[in-house]
């Protein structure tokens, strides 16, 4: 189930308000470290791949969301980590200009958490993606401790996500699992399996070429103990 969030008719904005210019570059800083780089490619790499056939969503990390006419810095723009909207067209931006794309707000947040960004990951940024982006599923990552947890809306507050016994996060907007495996955040299907990468996909389908030509030799081996040519089978 999807549940939208796009701005109420009533809430947008009088008639004399006059917004910036929408082709807003995005205005985040580097990420802190290499491992949260990986992190936050990993994510987006993983959906789109899984997602490859779909045009109706956009994917993002670490790109700014603006949300307000006046744009005061730190007040009125935020940029996830990572970020998914649902039912929107799946093409490149230089940022999320919330005017500019319906009153769409992000389904799924996820902020990866650091010693400098953690308190305001869980305090303030929960509180603003709760009240104003109204965004449905929140989760946090700690890829050095590897913190996680998970919160979904209901009756307009954030309340838990309860795990599964493999310590995976139900996400209802991607209809996917979220759970740690080797020290990252990845993917799990409804039936708890991993969702691979492309570069895993690619080793298994050479994997599973490999075992089909060994089965097919040792078919071809035990015919010719048997004295029966295999080319008439």
């Amino acid at each position: 189930m999807v549940i939208t969030q796009e701005i109420a008719p009533e809430r947008i904005i009088s008639p004399d308000v006059i917004f910036p210019p929408s082709d807003l570059y995005s205005d985040e800083p580097p990420v802190e470290t290499e491992l949260h780089l990986e992190q936050i490619m990993l994510l987006i790499k993983c959906l789109k791949w899984l997602w490859k056939d779909r045009t109706d969503f956009y994917a993002a990390g670490n790109l700014s969301i603006y949300y307000s006419p006046h744009q005061r810095k730190t007040e009125n723009f935020r940029g996830p980590d990572f970020f998914v909207v649902l039912g929107t067209d799946r093409k490149t931006r230089k940022s999320w200009v919330v005017w500019e794309e319906n009153g769409k707000y992000p389904h799924v947040i996820v902020e990866i958490l650091s010693p400098t960004t953690a308190k305001i990951d869980r305090e303030s940024k929960k509180e603003l993606y709760q009240e104003t982006f109204r965004t449905p599923d929140y989760f946090w990552f700690d890829p050095y401790t590897l913190e996680f947890a998970g919160f979904h809306i209901t009756n307009g507050k954030y309340q838990p996500i309860k795990p599964t016994e493999k310590g995976h996060l139900w996400s209802e907007q991607l209809g996917l699992y979220l759970g740690v495996h080797e020290g990252l955040l990845r993917y799990f299907t409804s039936e708890e399996n991993l969702v691979p990468t492309p570069e895993e996909t690619a080793e298994l389908e050479v994997k599973r070429a490999d075992q089909e030509t060994q089965r097919a030799e040792r078919l071809a081996a035990k015919l010719r103990e048997l004295n029966i040519n295999p080319d008439t089978i």
